[in-house]
């Protein structure tokens, strides 16, 4: 050690117990959170309508009714939101006082749109009644009632709904507590939550990603706060990290044998804050990351030229009626019908109630027939590199896993020489891209995904052993600052030692 480093040192030493211990007060009772939160949110998730609640209360699809065609149906669109091909085009029944096929359609920008199909009227606002009777229908529960209409509350923050909104919030009066948000612009059944989800978020999701609702309703103030919150606790843990490490003696120990000179709270805090460091360490510095700081692993812009290019949607209407109108008896009934193209094919992707597909062939009503080399020669047009490997995967892998998202297999990897060394994935059965990742978000997939999830395919293929180390880790972790919470306490509350100054005046007396 230099001359310079030996006068330097003490200083160094004060700040980092000084930041250690400031930082550490409130830093831990942010950790303690988020372990035990995240424990919770590995069992409950936060509250959303999966694709199997949504198609389970769809009516079966009346394609006898639906005479407007997809084109017709575009055109009573204002002109600026059908001046591009939709993102996606969807016939489904609404229910409600009088149940009819509809097209429900996403626009380019992502706004949202509901055309009759039945005789091409816009519909207007929905009321109270209205989406009273679409809950019914779709919960099959007569006792459903409306209990307000709200721009947004505790389960209905996210910026996915803004183009929904408002909402009218239906309790449904089953034994589960379930309520159903219906869509006033478009009466679509949009979220549904349970009382035994609402109460296990509010231990779970809502703290862990601070997710209360005046505070989520401001995106851009929501980000900024849990950055620098991650930001704050980082600093807590290096500093926690490398105190422990000077005070540890593995090899001369103190009298006592010990390998800490502390007892009591402090022990724990110490040993356990010696093993669980570097977790603590990796889990909030991934939790930080995954909110993108300063726009580190921001994707680039979809582009729409080359999907249109690979697509083939502009070629030519869709047909309609298709050749052959779809049908099913009960459960096997389609409940709803995505426009599809693939090279310039019409292809109609239909899903019953359980959410099994099936993908026909819109202009021959035959099942659609896709080969490799019709994908290969499509997928051309979608990046400027050649394709330099295509895999058809059959079983779910470190990058197409399905752990917390349902993943499409078989499906097809193809491998692209362009700058961005980019990987689509499509479908097989309709051949459309099903999603795509490039070396920044392979890159984000270590730092967030397998840091913080643990998402290793060797793990989450063989529960309870994810559960297992999951919990372990979280045990571990909330040891080390639930006895820091402890430590903190106790050093708020301890009352100022008197000065020496003070000493003499009291002693003087008068």
């Amino acid at each position: 050690m230099t001359s310079a480093w030996r006068r330097a040192w003490p200083g160094i030493r004060h700040w980092l117990y000084w930041t250690h211990r400031w930082l550490g007060i409130g830093g831990c009772l942010l950790f303690v959170m988020w372990f035990v939160s995240g424990v919770v949110m590995m069992y409950v998730g936060y509250p959303n309508l999966t694709d199997e609640e949504r198609l389970a209360g769809l009516a079966p699809l009346r394609f006898e009714q639906a005479a407007v065609s997809p084109t017709a149906a575009l055109d009573a669109l204002p002109q600026a939101d059908r001046a591009q091909p939709p993102r996606r085009m969807v016939l489904e029944m609404q229910g409600g006082i009088n149940a009819e096929p509809v097209w429900r359609i996403v626009d380019a920008s992502g706004g949202r749109h509901t055309v009759s199909a039945r005789d091409g009227h816009v519909p207007g606002p929905v009321d109270a009644a209205q989406a009273e009777a679409i809950a019914r229908a779709f919960s099959g529960h007569v006792s459903a009632h409306w209990a307000e209409t709200l721009e947004r509350d505790q389960w209905t923050v996210p910026q996915g709904l803004n183009p929904l909104r408002p909402l009218h919030r239906i309790e449904v009066g089953d034994a589960a507590g379930t309520e159903l948000y219906v869509s006033q612009r478009n009466g679509e059944v949009v979220r549904d939550t349970t009382r035994s989800e609402r109460f296990w978020n509010w231990l779970g999701s809502v703290p862990h990603w601070i997710y209360f609702t005046p505070l989520r309703a401001d995106p851009p103030l929501w980000h900024d706060v849990v950055v620098w919150l991650s930001a704050a606790c980082i600093v807590s843990a290096v500093t926690g990290i490398v105190i422990g490490i000077l005070r540890v003696r593995l090899r001369r120990r103190f009298r006592n044998g010990a390998v800490t000179p502390y007892s009591g709270w402090m022990a724990w805090h110490h040993i356990a804050g010696l093993i669980g460091g570097f977790f603590v360490l990796t889990w909030i510095i991934s939790g930080w990351l995954s909110m993108n700081p300063n726009g580190w692993f921001q994707r680039g812009p979809g582009d729409a030229v080359a999907m249109a290019r690979y697509t083939g949607a502009d070629t030519s209407p869709f047909p309609w009626p298709p050749a052959v109108l779809p049908s099913g008896e009960g459960d096997a009934a389609p409940r709803e019908a995505v426009l599809l193209w693939f090279d310039g094919k019409p292809l109609l992707q239909l899903r019953d109630s359980k959410a099994h597909v099936r993908v026909v062939d819109a202009a021959t009503g035959g099942p659609a027939v896709i080969g490799k080399d019709d994908i290969l020669r499509a997928a051309a047009r979608l990046r400027p590199g050649a394709i330099t490997q295509a895999t058809l995967q059959t079983r779910e892998d470190f990058h197409w896993y399905g752990h917390h998202r349902e993943r499409i297999v078989p499906v097809w990897r193809l491998q692209f020489d362009d700058p961005a060394r980019s990987w689509i994935y499509i479908d097989p059965a309709s051949g459309q891209v099903a999603g795509s990742n490039d070396s920044n978000s392979r890159l984000r997939r270590w730092l967030f995904n397998a840091a913080h999830s643990l998402d290793f395919p060797w793990l989450i293929q063989y529960r309870p052993a994810w559960d297992l180390v999951v919990w372990l880790l979280s045990i571990v972790g909330a040891v080390a600052s639930a006895s820091g919470v402890v430590i903190g306490w106790r050093r708020l509350r301890r009352k100022p030692r008197p000065s020496a100054v003070s000493k003499g005046l009291a002693q003087a007396g008068p």
